[in-house]
């Protein structure tokens, strides 16, 4: 729909008001007096007329650079600049071609000042061609020699080129060729002639013929690619459509040129053909910039290192940027807008935009310290401020994060540059710490076994470190002997860390089973005391051993158990782990 719209453009825009012509006609008026220094290849008759015939003798020798100079000494005021280029060559052409069918002009015989302000260089039975003077001081050859030219040259179409002016001679201009062949009843019409409507279906046509060939071709190839590169597979098949919409409209451009189509006309047809060369060039840059993409990030993901792929959508992005700011520029070149005053205006402005900007700024820095000091990757876990989640994607802008409720949160780049990061995909090994609570009637000879068997369960489980961990009776709570266990996984992924803890929480409880040790509940013991007998009144202490007895007594039996467990005078080596 989007493409048959865009075709229709053309036809509409014949038949619409084009309101900036005539404000470009009044910004050419003449009428404006000017203190410029005169050319001087334009300073008299003779020197505009000099200047015109030796441009066009450099062009027929292959020197196309010099129709700017030729197209120097007409006077365009009356065109709009959107076609000053493309139809002041054209009319050069046929100014040329009507003084080469003409006699032997002789430079001399032209003066070189005139005080009358014109001078008739030649006189047919269509019109004349005449110089005049503008209020500028230049000589150029008039509007109304300019707009009788297609006249004037189909009445000289079939005389001999004069051979006294150079050996070759530029061709007639294709429009006045076919029009030549034209039966009169064609040569009538509303607007335009009949035949430069039937001209301008023919064209139509032509680009719509050429725009469904193309689109088939490319759809056939990346078929193919698809089948040969599976980092094609996600590409739809018609992703090249829009090389097949910029063949047509560049016929469109190249052979609406050739009709000879009054100035109004053109104008618009021009504009309208111009606009859509412009967006089916940018629309075809971005696919090609889509295909790069799919080759780019199916790479990325056959490497082990994740920093290609933060790279990848970055770099995508930018040369996205980067065909907007192309296309811009093309767009007003072709469309004849002077970006120089754009970009001098934007400079005056400069500081103001800064100011605006300053958010946009930052987070392009941010965006910068992502890609240089690479504190995340894609994919990573991580903890910024009160954020957590996933790194999903990082753009210019901003960064997006998958949180673990599934939402979406997306933080501006600017906040990176001020805000702690906690990389938790980075950690290289994976803690867990726990206490496992022992009932208090556990003997000290089962505690022994358990926390050694928990050790073993370390150093037999894979993932686990073996370089570094704690399992010990740590302390005594409310209802609960506790054993200290503080371990760690080397896993690549919280799932694997996951599924690991999962077998080692399991391997402890089967040791538990095996040892027959409990694990204790939350308990309280609570003591009733039930008695008729009355309260007996206290009594003066009297304790069955002394102070020092008591002390001798602790001293010998703690000396004893030390002396069976460790051994009396003898400190243990530090803890030392095995490489």
């Amino acid at each position: 729909m989007k493409i048959m719209l865009l075709r229709c453009l053309l036809m509409i825009g014949l038949l619409s008001p084009f309101p900036f012509v005539q404000a470009e006609q009044e910004t050419n008026s003449e009428s404006v007096e000017t203190t410029v220094e005169i050319p001087r290849e334009l300073a008299n008759p003779r020197a505009t007329m000099q200047t015109f015939i030796e441009a066009m003798q450099a062009v027929t020798e292959g020197d196309k650079q010099q129709l700017i100079v030729a197209s120097s000494t007409l006077d365009l005021s009356d065109l709009a600049t959107v076609i000053q280029k493309d139809k002041g060559s054209e009319l050069a052409y046929s100014l040329y071609s009507v003084i080469e069918r003409s006699n032997k002009i002789e430079l001399k015989s032209i003066p070189t000042a005139s005080k009358t302000g014109q001078y008739v260089v030649a006189k047919y039975t269509q019109g004349k061609l005449e110089l005049i003077k503008l209020n500028d001081g230049r000589w150029l050859f008039s509007k109304a020699t300019l707009n009788a030219l297609p006249n004037i040259l189909e009445g000289l179409i079939k005389q001999p080129v004069n051979a006294g002016l150079q050996d070759s001679h530029v061709a007639l201009p294709f429009y006045i060729q076919l029009r030549s062949y034209m039966p009169p009843v064609l040569k009538n019409g509303f607007l335009l002639e009949y035949w430069q409507w039937l001209s301008i279906f023919l064209v139509i046509l032509i680009g719509s013929i050429a725009d469904k060939i193309v689109a088939w071709f490319l759809a056939k190839n990346v078929i193919r690619w698809k089948g040969n590169h599976p980092a094609f597979d996600s590409l739809d098949s018609n992703i090249l459509r829009p090389l097949g919409l910029m063949a047509m409209a560049l016929i469109w451009w190249s052979l609406i040129g050739l009709l000879g189509l009054p100035n109004t006309a053109l104008i618009i047809l021009s504009v309208a053909v111009k606009v859509l060369v412009s967006l089916s060039a940018v629309w075809s840059a971005f696919r090609l910039v889509d295909i790069i993409d799919a080759l780019l990030t199916n790479k990325a993901r056959g490497t082990d290192n994740k920093f290609d792929d933060l790279l990848v959508p970055m770099m995508i992005k930018s040369l996205k940027v980067f065909v907007i700011v192309l296309g811009v520029i093309f767009s007003a070149d072709n469309l004849n807008i002077d970006v120089t005053s754009l970009l001098a205006g934007l400079g005056l402005g400069g500081l103001a935009f800064a100011l605006a900007a300053k958010d946009l700024v930052g987070n392009f820095f941010g965006s910068l310290t992502v890609v240089l000091d690479r504190p995340f990757q894609i994919g990573d876990w991580v903890v910024i401020g009160d954020v957590e989640g996933s790194v999903e994607e990082v753009g210019f802008r901003s960064t997006r994060i998958r949180t673990f409720y599934n939402s979406l949160i997306t933080l501006p780049n600017s906040i990176l540059t001020n805000t702690k990061i906690d990389n938790m995909g980075a950690r290289r090994y994976r803690r867990m710490k726990m206490m496992l609570g022992l009932t208090y009637d556990t003997p000290p000879e089962k505690i022994d076994a358990f926390c050694e068997g928990v050790r073993s369960l370390v150093q037999l489980h894979p993932y686990m470190r073996k370089d570094y961990y704690q399992v010990y009776f740590n302390q005594y709570s409310a209802a609960s002997l506790d054993v200290l266990v503080y371990v760690f996984w080397q896993t690549p992924d919280w799932n694997t860390e996951l599924r690991e803890r999962h077998r080692f929480l399991l391997d402890i409880l089967r040791l538990a089973k095996q040892l027959e040790v409990e694990f204790a509940y939350p308990t309280q013991t609570l003591y009733l005391k039930q008695t008729d007998e009355a309260i007996p009144s206290a009594n003066s202490f009297a304790p069955d051993m002394t102070q020092e007895d008591a002390f001798a007594m602790g001293q010998r039996e703690a000396k004893s158990i030390v002396e069976a467990t460790t051994g009396l005078d003898v400190r243990p080596d530090p803890v030392k782990f095995p490489n």
